[in-house]
């Protein structure tokens, strides 16, 4: 008999910093897709952002202290060690060629789902996982619930959980303008940007 394919969910971002949501996140993720392993990827270079990432060794470790403590769960730092910019489609090739008899989970948010089909190679994305997509709680009047591409509706799952409204780049702006950010983040990822003096001129 073969073994069973393990179930491996794939969680990248910059995570700069990583943040309560991200947590909630990969919390959902373990309880809902019966995960063997949880991989989290933090961007080496990201190719769709214009601002310049906080060094690679400060979203490590925040990203150590942020999910490091959670059950099944790897992080995986290829993207940070791989030259040029990150792909996903990279990343998950890597990952199946180094373990074919896998089944890939990849964790995103509903922002990041609507703008899949900008990615380098989205369909073979999809084809090397399932997009596992998580709401967003700030819809606009004019905004609908993420709806996959035509064609491609086997391949994304949905995550159920209550979406929690905040964003990286809220939380640098608190920093920089010396307002807390004990509600928005993990208390060791606080103090560790708080030693570091990171974002203070975000």
């Amino acid at each position: 008999m073969s073994a069973p394919r393990r179930r491996v969910g794939v969680f990248g971002g910059a995570f700069d910093p990583p943040h309560l949501a991200h947590r909630a996140l990969a919390v959902a993720a373990l309880a809902q897709l019966d995960l063997d392993e949880l991989r989290v990827v933090p961007t080496g270079q990201a190719w769709h952002k214009t601002r310049p990432l906080t060094l690679a060794r400060h979203r490590l470790a925040m990203v150590e202290l942020n999910f490091g403590d959670l059950p099944r769960v790897v992080i995986d730092r290829r993207e940070l060690d791989r030259p040029g910019p990150s792909y996903t489609v990279d990343t998950l090739r890597e990952m199946r060629a180094q373990e074919p008899m896998i089944d890939l989970f990849l964790l995103v948010g509903e922002d990041q789902a609507r703008a899949l089909t900008s990615w380098r190679e989205w369909q073979e994305v999809t084809r090397l996982a399932i997009i596992c997509v998580a709401g967003r709680v700030d819809l606009g009047e004019t905004e609908t619930e993420f709806q996959p591409p035509t064609g491609f509706e086997a391949r994304f799952q949905t995550l159920q959980m209550s979406p929690i409204a905040m964003s990286a780049t809220q939380i640098r702006g608190c920093v920089a303008t010396h307002q807390g950010i004990a509600p928005l983040v993990f208390e060791p990822v606080a103090r560790y940007i708080d030693h570091h003096h990171l974002y203070q001129d975000a």
